[in-house]
């Protein structure tokens, strides 16, 4: 090829872009708002455009531009989405140099100073076109001063200045600028629509590629058409006339999609050996290793789709083969296998991308996998250890820990802790109320009874400190003496004393004292729930649990009466049948 044919060579992604409304590709609902706009000459003054990379954001933004300015072959033509690309500013404008359409990339220039220069120059009328149009690239990235400076242009510019943007970032664009634009989100090309405009691209240019090779292309750009060209340019070249699916693959570090469905069976069945020489065979052939590993996650990912909707699998981009081995395992493998997997191919990738040998911690990554993939899982183990006989659990020796309604025998002071529900002690010892009276705090026959007085006052402070801090040493209606536990509020004593006035109209005498005191309600509800979770971990069933899993945590603990009453809190009343007089004539 001579030097002045390697000097006009445009790379497929310019060649092929797009000049009019038709030419985009996927972006149905944004084209017909459009012309609907300008049939009823409700042209916005600013549009904003957004959405991935290569989605065609800057060249809408041309288009529009080409729209609004474009005269006709005849010189008689208003704005239309339909513009000609014969005209003057239709040719000057898709060559990026009409004087009338400024394009400024925001990533290079981010400044209110460069945006001062804009506000200055919208009062000049356009030289030669019908509007003068700005269109700033990658807005998002200007500053918060730059963005401020732009408020009032934007939302009253003259009637010949248009504001096109466009943002691979929505998110970070102030909601002030957003609410003075017509907003279009175009969306990524789907499957379908990218294989054939691949195909329609590649017929154009005489080249030979298998509709695999489209395939892996159109699954690689995930949505992008700038993407999924320059791939196809690449492959073009890669094919050299012809270009087929492994060309593709080796020219992208993939491995064989089959290969990897063997692969990942051979995970799925602990084989270790297999796996790692499946893996070296993948590397050897050119595979990256964390291509693998992504694409072992993808595969997980899109069985687990499958099998939830049955309808994923009609994906264009898979072949007959791969889509019958995904439908297969997702009848077979429970949703707890594949999230299994997940979690632990997504923690392989991020050590694979920190790793100073990619395939050393790939290779320790399928060990790991290989190895958990035969672990039973938690109901598998439940079901197992139900068939073996459980001992009764051992209950615990000599008093036990002290509960808020009831204690080891401690003198006086333990006992007017206790409930009025707990007639005795562990020792036997019956519990000293203090005496019912007439008087106005006969009420609060016990401690317990303050506490509720607390909580029905809705004073979580003073109750929080009351159930931590006081120790109670004695307890009578109208007097409570208690050990401060250690780092008690100072002042926790007079504030109880004044809140129990205030709500009783009575005094209190709350004191203070150095001993006597038994544990506060928080070390009683601790001890109690402590003892609980040391039940819990000596069932045989639950121990075995902590051997398979040793990171297991017990969360809560429920007995079966909790459970029954959740259930029954649950339950719809039921609705009794209302009584109708004339049933009874």
């Amino acid at each position: 090829m001579s030097d002045t044919e390697n000097s006009t060579y445009q790379v497929l992604a310019r060649k092929y872009r797009p000049e009019t409304f038709a030419d985009l590709v996927g972006q149905n609902a944004m084209v017909r708002t459009l012309k609907n706009a300008f049939e009823a000459d409700r042209i916005a003054q600013a549009f904003v455009m957004t959405g991935i990379r290569g989605t065609g954001k800057t060249t809408t933004a041309r288009i529009i531009a080409k729209g609004m300015n474009c005269i006709g072959p005849d010189g008689t033509w208003g704005p239309t989405t339909e513009p000609c690309g014969e005209c003057e500013h239709c040719t000057a404008i898709m060559e990026g140099r009409h004087v009338d359409v400024i394009e400024m990339d925001a990533a290079s220039r981010t400044g209110v100073g460069d945006i001062r220069e804009i506000i200055d120059s919208v009062h000049y009328r356009a030289a030669s076109a019908r509007y003068k149009i700005y269109i700033i690239d990658e807005v998002h990235m200007l500053s918060t001063s730059a963005f401020n400076a732009l408020l009032k242009t934007l939302e009253e510019p003259p009637a010949h200045v248009k504001f096109i943007f466009a943002t691979t970032e929505i998110r970070k664009v102030p909601v002030t600028v957003l609410s003075r634009c017509q907003r279009f989100d175009l969306r990524r090309i789907e499957p379908e629509d990218m294989i054939a405009l691949m195909r329609k691209i590649a017929t154009a240019e005489g080249a030979e590629i298998s509709d695999d090779a489209l395939a892996l292309i159109t699954r690689a750009a995930e949505g992008s058409a700038r993407d999924a060209t320059s791939l196809l340019d690449q492959a073009i070249s890669h094919g050299a006339g012809e270009t087929t699916a492994d060309q593709v693959r080796a020219m992208l570090g993939l491995a064989d999609r089959g290969r990897v469905l063997d692969l990942y069976d051979m995970i799925l069945k602990g084989d270790a050996g297999g796996a790692l020489n499946e893996l070296s065979a993948q590397y050897a052939d050119g595979a990256d290793p964390m291509a693998v590993l992504r694409d072992l996650a993808e595969i997980t990912h899109w069985v687990s789709v499958v099998k939830i909707t049955p309808e994923a699998a009609d994906d264009p981009t898979i072949s007959p083969d791969e889509r019958a081995r995904g439908q297969a395992m997702a009848e077979t493998l429970p949703m707890r296998v594949m999230t299994r997997m997940w979690q632990m191919l997504l923690k392989a990738i991020e050590e694979v991308a920190a790793a100073p040998n990619a395939m050393m911690a790939a290779e320790m990554a399928i060990i790991r996998l290989t190895h958990v993939a035969d672990l039973p899982s938690p109901e598998e183990l439940v079901r197992k250890l139900q068939n073996t006989p459980v001992p009764p659990p051992t209950p615990p020796s000599g008093g036990g820990a002290p509960t808020p309604n009831g204690g080891p025998n401690g003198g006086g002071a333990t006992q007017a802790y206790a409930s009025t529900q707990m007639a005795g002690g562990p020792g036997g010892t019956v519990t000293a109320l203090a005496p019912q009276s007439d008087n106005a705090l006969a009420r609060y026959a016990t401690f317990d009874h303050v506490v509720e007085l607390i909580k029905s006052n809705r004073d979580g402070l003073l109750l929080n400190n009351v159930k931590k801090y006081v120790r109670l040493a004695s307890y009578q209606p109208g007097r409570i003496e208690f050990v401060p536990a250690p780092n008690a509020p100072q002042d926790l004593a007079q504030r109880l004393g004044g809140a129990l006035q205030r709500w009783t109209g009575n005094r209190w005498a709350v004191i203070l004292v150095n001993d006597g005191g038994q544990p506060s309600i928080f070390e009683v509800e601790d001890a109690a729930a402590e003892a609980m979770r040391e039940e819990a971990r000596s069932h045989p069933l639950v121990q075995a649990i902590f051997d398979s899993f040793p990171k297991s945590k017990i969360t809560e603990i429920k007995s079966q009466q909790d459970i029954a009453n959740e259930a029954l809190a649950e339950a719809l009343p039921e609705v009794e049948d209302e009584w109708d007089p004339f049933e009874e004539e």
